[in-house]
């Protein structure tokens, strides 16, 4: 398998090996950012107890709240597919942008203008100062891959999605897909 390098927009695959994190277990994340002064990213797959409204009570919606990752939980971060609704806003990759203007965002959600497959809400984010990913992808507690779904990923099945990537992958990574969340179930 050929290993491809960090790059804002490929996705992080957690690696079998570190079953048992608390924050990354079976995660898949998204980098959106990658230099030569660290990472960010978000989990994709780790969808909270809480929704919007919980959070923000004067926006009454019902769009879900994921967590991002382990750093600054108190705050809430969001990435979409709709610039153009959103000013300020800075490209990832595929079609994916973070950020922009919070009022704008509430003004949309007031008037239903924009949908849950168009945004995601993240409490706290995913990061890594400038040597510490390099050092985890060499500890083989991820796999790289590029998000061939683009801008689609928000439709993706957070209860499947790192199992699918799991299949993907192939060879002995298909055994660990079927495994248990917490090998001591087994």
């Amino acid at each position: 398998m050929i290993s491809l390098q960090p790059s804002k927009g490929h996705l992080l695959i957690a690696e079998p090996s570190i079953i048992g994190d608390v924050s990354f277990n079976r995660s898949v994340v998204l980098l959106a950012d990658h230099s030569e002064q660290g990472s960010i990213g978000f989990i994709m797959n780790k969808p909270l107890e809480y929704f919007l409204a919980d959070l923000v009570p004067e926006i009454d919606s019902e769009f879900k709240i994921y967590n991002g990752g382990p750093v600054e939980q108190d705050n809430l971060y969001f990435i979409h597919k709709v610039p153009n609704l959103i000013p300020n806003s800075v490209e990832i990759s595929g079609g994916i942008y973070w950020g922009g203007d919070f009022t704008v965002v509430s003004e949309l959600i007031a008037e239903n203008k924009i949908t849950p497959n168009e945004i995601r809400f993240f409490l706290g984010y995913s990061g890594w100062d400038s040597e510490q990913l390099n050092q985890e992808l060499e500890a083989n507690s991820w796999v790289i891959v590029k998000n061939d779904y683009k801008k689609n990923i928000f439709i993706k099945s957070y209860d499947t999605f790192w199992k699918e990537k799991m299949i993907e992958l192939g060879g002995d990574y298909i055994l660990w897909s079927n495994a248990p969340e917490n090998p001591t179930y087994n």
